[in-house]
Formats: C-alpha cells, structure tokens, sequence
C-alpha cells in the first residue's frame, strides 16, 4: 500500500516532477528490495545534498516539499540515503495511522431489543439534548455556553480524520464544502492481498470530500459543531464552519503525507483550529535511536518525528491551533518500557521491543499540540486513556461505558453524536427499513427530517470538546485573517487553561478500577496526569476576557 493520497483538486505546495502513482513509477530496483517511494527528510539547507544523495543510491527524485523540507524519493536502497550528513529521516510512504480508538460501541443487544426512534424535544435545547451529559459536564448548554458565545460561521474548523459525511441533517448547515479536502486514496487489499478498505466506491479509489465511511470523523464534527437547529445533538461551538480534512482510508489507517498535506492545506487557507482523533503508525512508540530497532527502522521513525514536527510547527506558525487524542491505551505514556504493538502494519509485523521516555507516540507527545485525555459521567478519568505528567493536557468528557458512578446505564454512559447512515447499514446496526437494532444508535425524527446518532467513547471522543472550546474562544478574540478569523495559538491555549476546572488526583493517587487495574496520578491539581490542566469549560470560556 505504497504511494497514496496524493492531492487533488487542493492547494498544492508539493512541486510534482512526474507521476506520482502507486506503480510503474521510473527508478532503481534491485533483485532483493523492490523501489518504493520514500519521504526524505533534509536539513535546513540541505535539499540539493539530499537530491545528490539520493541519485547516488541510485534513486529517482519525484517531488518536493519546500515548505516541510522532503523530496518524495523513488528508491530501493533507503539506507544509504540516511546515510548522508545532509538527511535527517526516511519514511516510507504508506498508511502508517490508525484512529486513537475502535469505535467503541455497547454491542449486540439481546433479540427483540430494538434501538430508539427519538421523537421528543429535550426543553431549551435539540431532541437528543437530555442525553448529552457531556455537554452539561462543560457547561455547553442553554443556560451555560449558548446563551454567551455559539462560535462563528468566520472559525474554520479543521476535521483530520476518516472523513466527515457532510450530507447529514445535523452536520450540513455548518459543512463548509469549499474548503473540504481529502487527501488519501482507498486501499482495496493490503499488500499482502488482505482486505484492507474493500472495494473502491468511487473513481480512482478517491472518496469525495463530504463522504466518511468509517463514522468516526463525523462523530468527531457533531460534537465540534452540530447546529442548534432543532434535530438530534448540538455540538460545543454550534455556529462554527466544519472543513472535512480528511488523511484516513476507510479502514482507519493514515499515511504520514496525507496527514502531513491536511495540515499544511489546514495552514494555507486559514483554518484555525484542527481536531487530530488519531495516532501516527506503524510505530506506537517512534524512536530516534532505539537499540531494539534495525538501523532502517531506526531512519524510518526519525523521518515520522521529523515530518510530524515540521507539518505541526507550519501549522501553528500559520495560526492554527493543534488538538489531539492521547491514546486509548491505558498507559503513562512517560513510563512505558515495553511495546509489542509495533510495527503494526501490515498486520503481523509486530514485534516486542524495549523503549523509553524518548521515544514518542504522535502527534500526541509533540510540541505545540494540545493533548487530551479522557473521563466519564462521573468525572473519573476513563480506565482506557493514555495519561502522564508531562503528556496530559487538558481532560474532557469521552465516554466510560464501566462508570457506574451515575444513574446512567449502559450506552448512555458513552458520547452521542452524529452517525452516517450508510456505515450503520454496512455494519448492521440498523435494520433494512432503517430502524435502529442496538441501544446503541438512535434515529431521531422531526418536521419530516431523520438522521442517525451513536454512542461511542473514547480520547478521540474526548479531545473534540476542546476543539469546540478553542473555537469558541477564537469566534470571541480572533482578529480578521485569512478564512475569516486569526489568533495565536499560543493565546488559545492560554485561555483553554485558565478557563479550565482544576481537577486534583484521585485519593488514594493509585486508583483501582473496578477491574482490577490500578493506575498512578502524579502531580498537583493545577497540572497532573489524569486531567492536565483540568476539565475544559465551554461556558467560562464564553465569559472570560482575554
């Protein structure tokens, strides 16, 4: 699954020199290791070094991207690439992501259980507002955050994901489909002729930009910024514009060049705020020098960190605020010392491996980007998030089906929001006149209107709360800029913190799940492991000054 996701039809900063398919491009090969396209990585300075370097080893250069600093390298032999002073990282260029989380549902019901056809409106708000908990956690309700501050049409919204369904009833009003880009090609098989995204839907394998079939973009959007409008769920920021950026395949994974193109695009045309429900592959844990590694390995990872850092660093240069899952592990992500999950594509490359505090898990543990971890209805941080000292940033509501600490039950105890038709009918959570068969989904009707909605939990759940809140806080203080509204990132993420409820560890700090798994918060309640700098606030963000 070699050389995908090219643009099209979007802003290209990428220089093209020939044609960049997945086959039949020119270049070395040799009998042992066929040419592959590579993403190599060159100092500041160093682009002709590199281009040197790699006609020496027998590549051919296919593009360049001055403004992250790569050429795009067809070649067999990467390693005497990296070889050269003037190369920092290789990558190969492949899916290398997955989504921070596996669509977490409630699961088969028992037969004749049937889901909810929704028909009542929840006082002061839309239909299904009674069962967002979420939203009343941060205070984005009719009385909190709405009566105050809705976001604006100005605040682009960047979604980096599976894509967002811009056809659904509850994302349209706000689906801004000028600007909405995808950046990836589907994989029918993987290159081991396992299924990976299944048969191509569209010409080209290219899905158009209003489409998601995986659902979990779109669940993703609603919470950001589901309109007001009568039907289903409102989102944080209910008045935002949403700009489907999507670097996912339907199967969930992501190439670092598409994800590294959605957020230089993001740069370009003046998005503001950008959700990142996802972590970067094949690697959980990239490691610049990692003993365990083979040297390639070794030059692969540097070219991940090195891309993602650069891709980032444009980004918010360009004012564009970095938000992002933690993880769904479970883990201190400042104390892991053992991965077996890695590399896992394609599947069955997994190896056990020895790392450290050094090696990084993306774009999670990177400069610049606001890391968000998770909690349920009661408040307790979610068993299944990722947490540390160094690595939490801010916590926010993403669902904990096992918090039995409320009266809610089940489901409910998940995060409802939009879901698209066409991937409940492919999974088989509605049946063939569209009604719902788990509690899972919901099909609310009203004016004549139907749309879907799902619970699911986790961080990538969690982190779209705070994509909403940094919207709310640009539609408030950015200034005009290009795409509407501009502000510093760094002023966003100053205001998320200081509107934030201070959260303290758990007593006693080792907290024991019922499970049985027990897990360590560190630090004071003004900045620890579990909740960062605390439980994020829509509705003191929509009062504070700046």
């Amino acid at each position: 699954m070699y050389a995908r996701g090219r643009l099209a039809g979007a802003i290209m900063s990428i220089t093209l020199l020939g044609g960049l398919g997945a086959a039949g491009l020119p270049g070395a090969a040799t009998a042992s290791e066929p040419a592959r396209n590579y993403l190599v990585f060159y100092k500041d300075g160093g682009r002709a070094a590199a281009q040197r370097a790699a006609e020496a080893a027998g590549g051919t250069v296919q593009g360049r991207d001055d403004k992250l600093g790569y050429l795009v390298v067809r070649a067999s032999a990467p390693e005497k690439i990296g070889a050269d002073a003037s190369v920092v990282g290789v990558t190969l260029d492949r899916p290398i992501g997955k989504t921070t989380d596996a669509a977490v549902t409630s699961g088969a019901v028992s037969a004749g259980t049937r889901g909810t056809e929704h028909l009542r409106r929840a006082p002061g708000g839309d239909p299904l507002s009674d069962r967002q908990w979420d939203m009343k956690m941060i205070g984005a309700t009719p009385t909190g955050s709405y009566a105050k501050a809705r976001g604006s049409h100005k605040v682009l919204v960047g979604i980096i994901d599976t894509g967002v369904d811009g056809k659904h009833p509850d994302i349209a009003p706000n689906f801004n489909r000028a600007l909405s880009r995808n950046f990836v090609i589907d994989e029918p098989v993987d290159e081991n002729g396992k299924k990976l995204d299944g048969p191509c839907e569209h010409k080209g394998c290219k899905d158009p930009a209003d489409v998601d079939d995986d659902g979990h973009g779109t669940h993703v959007a609603s919470t950001i910024g589901s309109p007001i409008n009568g039907l289903g769920v409102s989102g944080v920021a209910p008045d935002v514009s949403l700009v489907n950026l999507r670097a996912g395949t339907d199967s969930g994974f992501f190439f670092l060049k598409p994800t590294m193109d959605a957020l230089e695009y993001a740069a370009d045309v003046g998005v503001d705020v950008v959700n990142m429900s996802f972590f970067v592959d094949p690697w959980a844990f990239n490691c610049a020098n990692n003993p365990s590694d083979t040297p390639k390995e070794r030059l692969e990872q540097r070219g991940i960190l090195e891309g993602m850092r650069r891709a980032v660093k444009y980004a918010r240069a360009h004012g564009v605020t970095l938000v992002t899952a933690i993880g769904n592990e479970g883990l201190d992500l400042g104390k892991v010392k053992t991965d077996t999950s890695s590399p896992d594509f394609p599947k069955g490359a997994e190896k056990k491996r020895s790392v450290d505090n050094t090696c990084l898990n993306v774009p999670a543990e990177l400069d610049g980007v606001i890391s968000v971890s998770s909690v349920g209805p009661s408040g307790r941080k979610a068993p299944y998030s990722d947490y540390g000292v160094e690595q939490a940033d801010i916590a926010a509501p993403g669902g904990d089906v096992f918090d039995t600490g409320t009266g809610l039950k089940g489901a409910s105890r998940e995060i409802l929001a939009a879901a698209p038709e066409n991937v409940l009918r492919a999974t088989g959570l509605i049946d063939a006149e569209g009604k719902p068969k788990t509690s899972s989904v919901i099909r609310d009707c009203h004016d004549g209107k139907c749309a879907y909605y799902q619970y699911l939990e986790g961080t990538s759940m969690a982190a779209p709360h705070v994509t909403g809140v940094a919207a709310l806080i640009i539609g408030r203080f950015g200034t005009p800029g290009k795409g509407g509204l501009r502000m510093d990132p760094a002023q966003v993420e100053r205001l998320l913190y200081a509107t934030a409820t201070p959260k303290g560890c758990p007593a006693p700090r080792n907290y024991r799940y019922g499970t049985g798994e027990t897990q360590a918060c560190e630090g004071p309640a003004a900045k620890n492991g579990f909740f960062g700098h605390g439980m994020v606030d829509a509705a003191r963000a929509a009062t504070v000054s700046p």
